[in-house]
């Protein structure tokens, strides 16, 4: 459940420091949006998504619901509100796959989280990006209520405690855990942000990879020595990733390990969602052992 949106991706050498006119030597018009894309990962990797979202009632959202079912996702839960524009972004990719960010939410569409539907038979696993609180807390409550387990997109927006309370796992990525917690460092922080609730607490942080605390130890799982084209998406596949094997029943050392490898072929693909990998291609990419 989460941000669905059309994506409009630019590739330029560097990017731009002043007001002035570029010519992009790229461009690529994709969805995008932290749980549609995470959506889309899940469906790629051979998992059966349905998307929660909020959209508005115009062509852009059209647009956004016919790209989603074309890559396989389930969009039958997704409300769309009358008079309101859908989620739309303006990205700029430079040459180390670095990116900035434009975007536009509508801020008529409601908050209210009393449309939720229920969760569909047979899901094993809910993730949720932190767009949107208080559906987030519903949604987590039902799961928890159902005994499902919960993966946080804590990534930016800052993260409020009480969704953190709520996961089962909470994924950050560096900077997110960062300013959620409002202390440096991956060890300390996620430290940190395990004082704020019971659940797992997750950090992504590049081609440094993946830390989680187990049982108050930090683990590590390395990242893949690749050369990243494009981190648009990286951490939404990631995500998307790690709730689909959680779902299989992997254990988190082997889900996290499954969400690194996928995110580290994502990252040397230019166009978001566009470069999420398949099951075979995360499956044939040498493993990177995990470090205590």
């Amino acid at each position: 459940m989460g941000c669905a949106t059309m994506d409009h991706i630019f590739g330029l050498p560097e990017i731009p420091r002043q007001p002035l006119k570029y010519r992009a030597r790229e461009f690529t018009a994709v969805g995008g949006g932290n749980a549609a894309t995470a959506a889309v990962a899940i469906a790629r990797l051979g998992g059966r998504p349905h998307l929660i979202a909020r959209l508005g009632d115009d062509p852009i959202g059209d647009a956004i619901l016919r790209e989603l079912a074309s890559r396989g996702v389930d969009t039958s839960l997704v409300h769309r509100f009358a008079g309101c524009a859908s989620h739309i972004s303006s990205i700029l990719v430079d040459d180390s796959g670095d990116r900035l960010i434009v975007s536009y939410f509508d801020p008529k569409i409601s908050h209210d989280p009393a449309w939720l539907p229920p969760i569909p038979p047979g899901v094993g696993a809910v993730l949720a990006d932190a767009h949107w609180p208080a559906g987030v807390l519903e949604l987590f409550r039902r799961a928890a209520a159902a005994g499902i387990p919960t993966v946080l997109d804590a990534d930016m927006p800052v993260c409020a405690p009480e969704l953190i309370r709520a996961s089962t796992v909470a994924a950050f990525s560096a900077p997110g855990l960062d300013a959620a917690t409002g202390v440096a460092g991956i060890s300390d922080g996620l430290r940190a942000a395990a004082r704020i609730g019971p659940g797992t607490m997750l950090a992504t942080d590049g081609a440094n990879g993946v830390f989680w605390l187990d049982g108050g130890e930090l683990r590590h799982q390395p990242a893949h020595p690749v050369h990243a084209v494009d981190t648009l998406g990286a951490g939404d596949v990631f995500h998307g990733a790690l709730a689909l094997a959680l779902a299989e029943g992997q254990t988190l050392p082997a889900a996290v390990a499954f969400a690194n490898a996928a995110a580290a072929i994502k990252v040397t693909r230019f166009g978001g969602r566009a470069g999420v990998p398949t099951r075979s291609e995360v499956e044939q990419l040498p493993a990177r052992g995990v470090a205590q």
